[in-house]
């Protein structure tokens, strides 16, 4: 994730929520992967890169009380926090994944397209130094990025690519591939953004 939190909180104050190019109306991937760890209701579930995604309301319908929300932009997560109740059972953390201290483990770490802004390898290294010791052994990661096919920029910023192979590389043999798939994400103008989204378990 690019440690440029003005950049992001521009973009949220500039555009709407469905102007972004990454908006979806229902995550249908990222809960159909969280549904495969087989995830129970009182499982601690953190989203890191969420933005205003509406990951956290669909989560929240299906009956999770342990949600973590983690963003670099405020104005992001003010606007998810304003669809919803003020009583949700939702920690909501603006950082820089980077220098996170989190304040529980988790059995869920969910990150659609925040991996793949960081492209320098010590950047990669301190995300990882962050999510080894946050997620629970027999925890699930579901790491969401651009395929090899996909963009090499978002917001005009480079980012790195993955398939399956890359992705079990980077993240070492801590992880075990469970499920891979490519996905085609459609912004709301209508382009076509090429996604690989790997569910990897903890050893």
């Amino acid at each position: 994730m690019p440690e440029e939190p003005t950049r992001w909180e521009d973009i949220y104050q500039s555009k709407a929520e469905a102007e972004t190019s990454w908006f979806e109306d229902r995550p249908q991937v990222s809960l159909d992967l969280i549904a495969a760890t087989g995830a129970t209701i009182d499982a601690a579930i953190v989203d890191v890169g969420a933005g205003a995604s509406r990951l956290v309301d669909y989560l929240l319908e299906q009956g999770f009380r342990r949600i973590t929300v983690l963003d670099l932009s405020d104005t992001a997560l003010a606007k998810a926090r304003a669809r919803l109740p003020d009583d949700v059972p939702v920690e909501w953390v603006v950082a820089n994944v980077l220098d996170w201290q989190p304040s529980r483990r988790f059995a869920v770490w969910h990150d659609r397209a925040a991996f793949h802004f960081l492209t320098d390898a010590a950047d990669q290294e301190a995300y990882l130094r962050v999510m080894d010791p946050a997620l629970a052994p027999g925890g699930h990661a579901i790491i969401g990025t651009f395929a090899p096919d996909g963009p090499q920029k978002c917001s005009g910023l480079q980012v790195a690519r993955y398939d399956a192979p890359l992705l079990s590389k980077r993240l070492g043999p801590g992880y075990r591939l469970i499920q891979s798939l490519m996905r085609d994400h459609h912004t709301p103008w209508g382009s076509v953004q090429r996604f690989h989204f790997g569910l990897f378990r903890k050893t």
